[in-house]
């Protein structure tokens, strides 16, 4: 037994290897597709001899945001990270989050590799990376991203020569680039580089294919057999995802989008700022458009902030109207990296800022989108029964970010 603490958490996690697995963007409905098309036949027994069930996400139901509360077990209220994007008032910068520097608690991994554990992360992302590996590659644990896997060295990723080992670098925007995190996961287990392990992977699949599309059965199919090979290997496995994903369009095709900045401009006046957290560098997966928004009041609006909510409460398209205040505390975010307001968006809608912000030619064949509360409940499988007092707290509220917790101390293994 390796037991360690990571933010007022104790983890003991078994001798044998552990692998928590985030698969980016996966609805439960890829699994029952591909499940009830004989297409996951790992899972299928993963499913009856563990655990399957949900939990529910992080709010806004974005990537940085819910990889960050899982890598560190705690919300964003401590660890800092409320979403890919957000407004800095004191710079007036618009920031992406995908550094560590971002930050405010450590992530459970040096903790474990302090406690004797051989660490090893691997994302599809590499905006993710320098989050993942906080802390770690100084103690000698190991993270490099299937984006960048040819950058990977022993001084910056504590590894060098993966191609070698696992194959080429594979394109961001396919299947392959997720497939890729797991097959990793499983080489490093066989040469013995590594047993405490996270894997997150890409959603590319899932904003281009629904669940019953021949490709994203496929994707789901070779995902299963990589999980078998984990388990195989006598590997405790949780999986679980950092959000779901829905179709976020009209009956034509065309995006359903709300031009939120543009809306506020028009009404009352220029000034007003809105922030998508979705945004990040690969805007072919979503145009820049989520289900979620933070605004960002002028300071010259003479306006009382009640008005502006109410205004923004009758939109449609809009399901929930937040003052900044009130969202920090239900959704447990970090009330300085937060808009005065934020708005949350229906299952078939997102929201944008102006029409001449976006391109929406990247998102022609149709878009499928996230970020809002339609896609923040996501899977939560362990790949052995949950002793009596986890399926307990299996039955209450679940948090994706307890997912090593499930895993370390959840079993009777």
């Amino acid at each position: 037994m390796s037991l360690f603490t990571a933010n007022q958490r104790t983890y003991n996690p078994p001798s044998r290897p552990i692998v928590g697995i985030c698969l980016d963007g996966c609805a439960d409905e890829y699994f029952d597709a591909a499940l009830a098309r004989g297409q996951m036949p790992h899972l299928q027994r993963l499913s009856v001899s563990g655990y399957r069930g949900f939990a529910r996400g992080q709010m806004p139901s974005f990537t940085n945001v819910n990889n960050a509360s899982i890598v560190t077990g705690v919300p964003p209220r401590i660890h800092g990270i409320g979403g890919n994007y957000f407004y800095e008032t004191a710079t007036g910068e618009e920031v992406m989050t995908n550094s560590a520097k971002f930050l405010r608690a450590p992530t459970i991994f040096p903790a474990a590799q302090r406690a004797g554990r051989k660490v090893a992360v691997v994302t599809a992302k590499d905006k993710l990376r320098d989050i993942f590996a906080a802390g770690l590659i100084e103690l000698g644990g190991i993270a490099f991203s299937s984006e960048r896997v040819s950058q990977a060295a022993i001084n910056t990723h504590g590894i060098v020569n993966v191609e070698a080992a696992v194959g080429p670098n594979p394109n961001i925007y396919s299947g392959e680039a997720s497939i890729y995190v797991l097959k990793a996961g499983v080489k490093l287990i066989e040469t013995g580089q590594a047993d405490f392990l996270y894997l997150s992977t890409t959603d590319f699949m899932q904003h281009k294919f629904a669940p019953e599309a021949p490709e994203a059965l496929e994707f789901y199919s070779a995902l299963d057999f990589q999980i078998g090979q984990l388990i195989i290997l006598g590997a405790l496995v949780g999986i679980t995802a950092d959000h779901g994903m829905n179709a976020k369009q009209r009956p034509d095709g065309s995006p359903n989008v709300l031009f939120l900045e543009s809306t506020l401009n028009n009404e009352f006046g220029p000034g007003f700022r809105v922030i998508l957290p979705i945004t990040d560098p690969h805007l072919i997966h979503h145009g820049g458009l989520g289900s979620f928004a933070q605004v960002h009041v002028p300071a010259s609006s003479k306006l009382e902030l009640s008005q502006i909510l109410e205004f923004v409460r009758q939109l449609y398209g809009v399901t929930e109207v937040l003052d900044q205040a009130t969202a920090a505390r239900l959704m447990e975010l970090p009330p300085d990296r937060m808009g005065d307001f934020v708005v949350c968006s229906g299952r078939d809608v997102v929201l944008g800022r102006t029409p001449e912000w976006h391109d929406l030619s990247v998102v022609a064949e149709g878009l499928r989108s996230h970020g809002g509360r339609y896609e923040e409940m996501v899977p939560f499988l362990i790949s052995e029964p949950l002793n009596a007092a986890y399926a307990a707290k299996a039955h209450g509220d679940p948090r994706n970010f307890d997912l090593f917790d499930f895993i370390c101390n959840g079993t009777n293994v």
